[in-house]
């Protein structure tokens, strides 16, 4: 069969552009009579507030400073729970909650004004690690429970795969939260058609999410928001939850002129989603020819202050707890859990990315108990044509990771033989 993009050297129809310096960002659009914006964010993360904007108000070239009350309608959003507020109304949950949204003729004015804004914390007592946030008596950031989600998978008698186990290993292995770190910081432009349609645009991975939830919180139909997506410098999954987008839609449609807007670095680290660290406890069995008998793990997923997209991100760490690996008799229990860090969401690999460090870890010890070698004991247990795993998905299209890893193992032989002979 003809295939007409796999094998081939395809070039990215952006390439072009970007090389060469044509691509147009939120930061190369200038339009006429274009104010600017400068969000207040917050310093606590968690604290009743009480904002005074009077003075901040009456600097020279301030059009306006937008907060929770200018909002027409909902005042939340988010892409599977709306817990995050467009603006803090009553309290911050995070350090970097949006409070206010400063619009002046000049980026100077806004910089002004955003010192003479006051706002008052009476802080309230806060939750950073996730396993203190799950207990009963710990400062809930939403609602009566910090815990998002539960995700149970079972496959199999556990106590059964226990008794046909020569050797059992376990451990805790615990993920950092990481920054996405794109190259290209939010940024944004929105501005008003002659029809009342309101415009933004901005770099974006969800425009029809965006446009759904600027349309919720403006009190507009959908057909009066469009989003126009631009060159994007960058995302990794941190441009799917909203950064500017309904701070400049409102702006725009208030004042009835262009509004911009351009993220520090600083700001850029405060304002959007990190990747999930994770606290995930494993055990790990084999038999004494090396066969997996039984996995049992439980993984705690840090949400931060935001759910965004942690039911799925842990869904999909307890989907792939067990690695590339047929294990007859599996337990896990995944958890996504609210606290007052940053907030987590989407970063390539949606779970699947943090869960390797620890089953992988788990096979190398197995291995070194059995006095077997690493390479042999994944050969023994790994997923092929037929495999069934632990969720009881059959495999039954290419699974070519035999040939892999004996791709690897001639190239590391390779390197290692290279090294003793320059040694």
């Amino acid at each position: 069969m003809e295939l007409n993009v796999i094998g081939k050297n395809i070039i990215r129809v952006d390439a072009y552009s970007k090389v060469t310096g044509k691509a147009v960002y939120p930061q190369d659009i200038y339009l006429d009579n274009m104010a600017y914006g400068k969000t207040l964010r917050s310093k606590k993360p968690h604290a009743k507030i009480t904002v005074d904007i009077s003075e901040a108000e009456k600097v020279n070239g301030v059009l306006k400073v937008f907060t929770y009350k200018d909002v027409p309608r909902e005042n939340s959003h988010g892409v599977v729970f709306k817990d995050h507020e467009v603006f803090a109304s009553e309290k911050v949950i995070r350090i970097g909650e949006p409070i206010a949204f400063i619009v002046g003729e000049n980026q100077k004015a806004c910089e002004e004004a955003y010192k003479k804004i006051k706002v008052n914390y009476e802080e309230l007592p806060a939750v950073f690690d996730p396993i203190e946030a799950m207990k009963e008596n710990s400062p809930k950031v939403h609602g009566d429970s910090n815990i998002i989600f539960h995700y149970k998978l079972r496959h199999g008698d556990i106590e059964e795969g226990k008794k046909k186990c020569k050797y059992i290993v376990e451990n805790i292995y615990k993920s950092p939260m990481a920054e996405h770190a794109f190259l290209q910081p939010e940024a944004g432009v929105s501005y008003i058609e002659e029809d009342g349609t309101v415009v933004v645009a901005v770099a974006t991975q969800y425009p029809h999410y965006d446009r759904e939830e600027v349309a919720i919180n403006l009190g507009l139909p959908e057909e009066k928001v469009k989003i126009i997506n631009t060159a994007v410098g960058g995302a990794f999954g941190a441009r799917e939850d909203i950064s500017p987008q309904i701070h400049l839609a409102l702006a725009a449609m208030v004042l009835k002129r262009p509004v911009k807007v351009i993220y520090s670095r600083e700001e850029s680290f405060l304002t959007h989603s990190k990747r999930h660290p994770m606290i995930m406890k494993y055990k790990t069995g084999a038999d004494e020819n090396g066969i997996l008998q039984y996995m049992e793990a439980e993984i705690i997923g840090d949400s931060g202050a935001h759910c965004s997209w942690a039911i799925n991100v842990l869904r999909k760490a307890g989907v792939h707890a067990t690695g590339p690996y047929v294990i007859p008799n599996v337990k896990v229990d995944t958890y996504a859990v609210y606290t007052n860090n940053p907030f987590t969401g989407a970063m390539r690999g949606f779970g699947a990315t943090q869960v390797p460090m620890a089953h992988e870890q788990q096979i190398d010890m197995l291995a070194e108990k059995l006095g077997m070698d690493p390479v042999e004991i994944r050969m023994k247990n790994i997923f092929r044509k037929g495999s069934m795993t632990a969720t009881g998905q059959i495999l039954t299209d290419s699974v070519p990771l035999d040939k892999c890893i004996e791709i690897v193992e001639e190239d590391f032989q390779f390197s290692r033989r290279f090294e003793e002979v320059l040694a």
